[in-house]
Parts: C-alpha cells; structure tokens; sequence
C-alpha cells in the first residue's frame, strides 16, 4: 500500500467508530501489548532477590501470550476477518499469507520459550542469556506483527468491508473474548489471568484506547 494511500486510510479510520469486532480484535491487542511490555520489563530487572516470583509470573506470561492468540485471538482473523477482506481487496493476499505464516511461527517461538524458562530456572544462571535472547526477539517479532495488522489489515477492513459484512463478522464474534467498552469482563479466565499478570508486574492495566502501536 502506497504510503499516501495508507495515511489517507488512517485518517478516515480515525474519523469514523470501529465496527465492534475490529474493536475487539484492537482491545486483544492492547491487552498482549501490555503483557509483552511488562515481560521486558522483568527481563530488564531480573530476578534480584525474588527468583520464585519472578519465575511464577514469566510463567504466567507465557501462558497467556501462548492461549490467547492461538486459542481465541487468531482464529478470528483467520476465519473470518482475512477471507472477508480477502473478497474485497485481493491484493492484500501476500500481507494475509505473511501474517498467517507468523501466527504459526509465534506459537512454535512461545513453546520453546516455556523450554527455555524451565531450562533456566531449573539449570541456573548458564541458562540465562539463551532465554533472555530469545524472549527480546519475540517481544520484537510479534509487536512488529501487531504493528502490521493495525497499520494495514485493520484500516483497509474498516474502509471496504459493508456494514453486512461487520454484521457476519460481529456474530462469529460474539462468543469470543475481549474487553469491549461498555461490557463487564468476560468470566472465561483471561481477563482474571490478565489482571493477575499486570498486578504481579506492578504494571498499571491497559486503556481501551491503547494498541499495539503504543509499544515503541
């Protein structure tokens, strides 16, 4: 997308309301923005004198960032978001294939990450730096992922998508999880888990406006 074409795209996004499951799709990503800045945050201080805690809540990070977008993030762009944009702008094929390719890349990155944190706190200090390592490359590789969605999936599907077509959208949607504006958390445990985490981090719980963006 000509960088033209995508300003003019942003701007009138950001003069119109999101269809809901957009806004839905762009709160998941706030809230994995949060998580993964809070994770560089640990990981810039260490364990110091707290190693069980700190452990407990990479842990709990990891858990999060490994279920969310396999088990409920993802599915929505690939099942139903990506082909309904696919119908109407074609062109945006080989963005869509690069995305899909990294949603299965990224899960195979978190396992091997939870093997790398068993690896240190089981082995010691040797262990360290592998981890370390490979959880920076992470945080950059999937904040660079949700950069791409917001800066070209996301404006393109607000401008083209019918409003029949958010309306397909918005109900396979609704059984999915998110904080939308307006509605109490959902009661299948990732909100709870998500406030636990950023508790633990003594991070302060992400707005609704705040996306991935946010995290240069």
């Amino acid at each position: 997308m000509p960088p033209e074409t995508e300003l003019r795209v942003k701007q009138e996004v950001s003069e119109h309301r999101l269809p809901a499951s957009l806004q839905m799709l762009r709160n998941e990503h706030a809230e994995l923005a949060c998580v993964l800045r809070a994770m560089k945050r640990m990981l810039d201080r260490g364990p110091d004198d707290e190693p069980e805690r700190f452990f407990d809540l990479l842990r709990a990070m990891l858990f999060y960032i490994d279920e969310l977008p396999e088990k409920l993030h993802h599915p929505k762009e690939s099942d139903f978001l990506f082909p309904q944009l696919l119908r109407v702008a074609p062109q945006l094929f080989p963005d869509v294939e690069k995305l899909e390719k990294e949603h299965v890349r990224g899960d195979a990155l978190v396992r091997s990450l939870q093997h790398n944190l068993i690896a240190w706190e089981m082995m010691g200090e040797p262990r360290r730096a592998a981890f370390n390592e490979a959880a920076y490359e992470y945080i950059a590789y999937y904040q660079a992922h949700m950069q791409h969605e917001e800066s070209v999936i996301f404006p393109a599907a607000a401008r083209l998508l019918r409003a029949e077509d958010w309306k397909r959208i918005d109900a396979a949607f609704g059984l999915g999880y998110a904080t939308l504006p307006g509605k109490p958390p959902t009661q299948n445990g990732y909100e709870r888990l998500y406030f636990k985490i950023m508790a633990g981090a003594a991070a302060e719980p992400h707005r609704p406006e705040q996306t991935a963006q946010s995290l240069a």
